[in-house]
Parts: C-alpha cells; sequence; structure tokens
C-alpha cells in the first residue's frame, strides 16, 4: 500500500519546485524584491515553513509563472497547508519537534544516536511518562499539567505508527550504555522498557546497537542527533534536540560530518546480536 503524502512531503515538493523557479536568481536578491528577509525565502524552500496564499502569489508574480502553471502551484500549496495528526497537539509542542514529525513521518530510513534515554521511537508509554514528569516544563519555566502530559505521552506513541507503516522506514538506534541503566520510572519500568526494547529490535526493519562505557571517547561526545534519509533523491538532514526547541542540519558538508560521526559510532558499538544480549543482562540485573 502506498504511503499517502503527509502536509510535510508536499511542503517539500512545493519548497522544491519554488527553488527551481528561483533558477539562477539569488535567494538574497528574490527576497530583496518582496521586502523579505533571505531567511523566510529560504526557510519556504527548504520545507521548514509554509507560505501564505498572499505571499505565494507576490512570488509567483516575481518569477512571472504562466496562468496553467500558477494553478499547479496554487493546488500543491493548498495540499500542503492541510493539517497533519500531530498539529493538533501544537500548544505542547516546540515548533521545531513538530517539523521534525512532519520529516520523520516520509523519512526511508533514520539514523539516531541517544546517549541519555531511550530513543523515543522505541518508548513504552509509561517510560515516555516518566520522562515527561521528570522533564515537563515549557519554556517559561512553568510545569506541564496532566492534561499536558498525557498529550504529550499520545504523540509519543502515535510517531510510532510510522515503524509499521508500509513500507516502513529502516530504523538504526545507537544507545549508549548510560541510557540504558539510567532509572527512569523506576526499576520496574525500566526493565519493562529494556525488555521491550529488544522484542523491537527482532523486527526486520529496526537494527539496535549499544555503545558500551568501554567504548570510552567517541565521535558524538556533542550529543544525541538523528539522521533522516528520504527517497526521490531529497538531501537527508538532521536533527539535534535541545531544551528550548531543536536545530535542523542541512548543508550538506554539516550533514555529512554527522554521517562520518555515525560510522564511527556503529563500527565502535557492540554487534546487533551481542547488543540484545547486552541489554538483556542489564535488565535481568536491575534490582527492586
Amino acid at each position: 500500500m502506498a504511503v499517502k503524502s503527509s502536509p510535510t512531503t508536499l511542503r517539500r515538493q512545493l519548497g522544491a519546485e519554488l527553488r527551481r523557479l528561483r533558477a539562477d536568481r539569488t535567494a538574497a536578491d528574490v527576497a530583496a524584491e518582496l521586502g523579505w528577509s533571505e531567511s523566510k525565502l529560504s526557510r519556504i524552500e527548504t520545507a521548514h515553513t509554509g507560505i501564505r496564499p498572499k505571499d505565494l502569489d507576490r512570488l509567483l508574480d516575481v518569477y512571472e509563472l504562466a496562468q496553467d502553471a500558477r494553478a499547479r502551484i496554487r493546488a500543491l500549496a493548498g495540499q500542503a497547508r492541510q493539517r497533519a495528526w500531530w498539529e493538533a497537539y501544537g500548544d505542547v509542542l516546540p515548533n521545531a519537534y513538530e517539523t521534525y514529525i512532519g520529516f520523520e513521518a516520509e523519512a526511508t530510513s533514520i539514523l539516531v544516536f541517544e546517549a541519555l534515554l531511550i530513543p523515543g521511537l522505541l518508548q513504552t508509554d509509561e517510560y515516555a511518562r516518566a520522562v515527561f514528569e521528570a522533564d515537563g516544563r515549557r519554556h517559561d519555566g512553568r510545569r506541564f499539567d496532566d492534561v499536558e502530559i498525557d498529550q504529550k505521552v499520545q504523540v509519543r506513541m502515535a510517531r510510532q505508527a510510522v515503524l509499521t507503516r508500509q513500507p516502513p522506514p529502516d530504523l538504526v538506534l545507537i544507545v549508549d550504555e548510560g541510557a540504558l541503566r539510567r532509572q527512569v520510572g523506576g526499576p520496574d519500568v525500566l526493565r519493562r522498557q529494556l525488555n521491550w526494547l529488544n522484542e523491537a529490535g527482532e523486527r526486520t526493519n529496526i537494527t539496535i546497537r549499544v555503545l558500551p562505557f568501554d567504548a570510552g571517547a567517541h565521535s558524538a561526545l556533542g550529543g544525541p542527533y538523528t539522521i533522516l534519509r528520504f527517497s526521490g533523491g531529497d538531501q537527508p538532514l538532521v536533527y539535534c534536540e535541545g531544551r528550548t526547541g531543536g536545530v535542523f542540519r542541512t548543508r550538506a558538508d554539516e550533514v555529512e560530518g554527522y554521517v562520518v560521526s555515525f560510522d564511527g559510532l556503529r563500527d565502535a558499538a557492540l554487534t546487533p546480536r551481542d547488543s540484545a544480549r547486552y541489554i538483556a543482562s542489564i535488565a535481568n540485573d536491575i534490582t527492586d
């Protein structure tokens, strides 16, 4: 069954079309003609933000696009403005995280390095709840209430549906040993989480590797990150999540640096089979 195009997919298609129409003009020149900042045009072309109908019409005027071609671009923009399921939770999700979920939903491969926690795509609901209860504060310092935490858990669980779509993405996780030993939610919650991690790792599209403490210093001491790859020749991107919002890396040289880092982590990590045994041994050693 074909995967239905998400609004993020359509926004990427729209951005690519607009970039093609810009042709040899610089983003700075076009933005200046419209009275925009260069970053605004860049964010539209890279699908990090949408474009309002009036702004689209002004942009197409600059490009002197014929009416039949305008109709096609306008239709694509209209579809890209449709709401995705995660937008219903916008009150509790940072904008960058909403954008990330959209990219994740269309990725063909997802490469994750995590040093602190079990990655969200394989968290149990009780583990996720413990994470949000421990670190559930808005940018202004106010704590999320119980309803908001429920919503954040719902989003995290709904995200995991990407792993069972057809065709599913390839998910490769490299998890630091510290994330496996940190007792988020207490011993029982962690034990069940580790058992579920090993169960999930039996799926053909999921590969889990453990980076043990004795691997020493490694190529990702700067922190966790995710590399997303896409079909159709679209450029991969990197997402680094922070406390006050995530950052996307899209420049080819930056992305390549993270790919090299991930390859180094893969070389330093245990094999998938040894990782499963290691995870099981940690789970068995947990005491109440």
